[in-house]
């Protein structure tokens, strides 16, 4: 075995440790109140090893809110996986999101710190790459099967993409996360109520 096949596994096992590392640290605390030395104690790396796999602790912060977006985005796949029912399955998507909005580590990570530390523009720009796909399907999918009057959908996926978002803010802002996900769930629904047929 070459030394570079025997040394990628290695690499790819310190960029995970590295990756769980700065996710329990930044749920926890917050990516201000987090050092690059907590980070690589915690992964049982060195510094040089931080520094081989990211160009810093805001790179290694992007790569952790990048996974959590992919991680949620599977996890709602996962749960509306068997629905049929265009309706259901939009619905079901909504619930799962806001569920999904309750983890600490969700609103910490992608919806306290992560506008802040990568700014307005990048962090849209990864909630889009992740979430944008699954809502316009779900969109296209009712609007095909006769449930959604027919609208542009791109644009439509933006603005419900948005009230999601909005939703989401205020499940993380507020001081009990489980009973404003259970405020925000009726009204965001109504939205799509409004679109149908």
């Amino acid at each position: 075995m070459s030394e570079a096949k025997a040394s990628r596994p290695r690499g790819d096992a310190t960029r995970v440790a590295l990756l769980r590392a700065g996710r329990e640290l930044f749920a926890r605390r917050g990516f201000a109140a987090v050092g690059t030395e907590e980070i690589v104690a915690r992964a049982g790396v060195t510094r040089g090893a931080l520094y081989h796999h990211f160009a810093d602790k805001r790179d290694l912060f992007r790569a952790v809110h990048e996974e959590l977006e992919q991680r949620l985005v599977a996890d709602i796949g996962t749960r509306i996986g068997g629905i049929d029912d265009p309706w259901e399955l939009m619905v079901a998507g909504v619930r799962a999101f806001l569920d999904a909005c309750t983890d600490p580590a969700v609103m910490r990570i992608a919806l306290l710190d992560a506008p802040a530390v990568l700014g307005w523009d990048e962090w849209r720009e990864i909630d889009a790459r992740y979430g944008l796909g699954l809502v316009s399907f779900a969109l296209q999918n009712a609007m095909d099967r006769g449930v959604l009057r027919p609208r542009p959908v791109r644009p439509l996926a933006h603005l419900l993409m948005g009230a999601m978002t909005e939703a989401a803010m205020v499940i993380a802002n507020g001081g009990d996360p489980a009973a404003a996900r259970d405020e925000v769930e009726a009204p965001l629904l109504a939205l799509l109520e409004g679109l149908r047929k």
